[in-house]
């Protein structure tokens, strides 16, 4: 079973950066995608970013294109997230997240979750 470890996350003010990180334990693993969601406070659960092992195709939330980033390693197995210019609505658990196809259906694992809080 695939294990996700994530890093990164804390307390910054607005306009501040943040980066998490985040580790998945398989190693030489083709991803359906790897990403980041994001649990809002009112219990929201949004897609952030992610990113296609096959293409390398991208997505992101509308909110924020143009100040995150989404960069994915294979060679060390890691999903990152660059998060620029933040602001308060960006305060949320960010969690990792990896898709895979395997034994005729899909799979997936989820990261612990980070904390990122953006304070005005």
């Amino acid at each position: 079973q695939v294990q996700l470890e994530q890093s990164g996350g804390g307390l910054v003010q607005a306009g501040g950066s943040l980066r998490l990180s985040c580790t998945a334990s398989e190693h030489d693993f083709n991803f359906n995608f790897m990403g980041w969601f994001r649990q809002t406070p009112d219990d929201r659960r949004e897609l952030v970013a992610r990113v296609f092992d096959d293409d390398g195709e991208i997505d992101y939330l509308d909110s924020v294109k143009g100040r995150f980033t989404i960069s994915r390693d294979k060679d060390k197995n890691t999903v990152a997230l660059q998060m620029n210019n933040l602001k308060p609505e960006d305060s949320a658990v960010y969690l990792c997240y990896a898709e895979w196809y395997a034994n005729g259906g899909k799979n997936m694992a989820w990261g612990r979750g980070a904390q990122v809080t953006v304070s005005a």
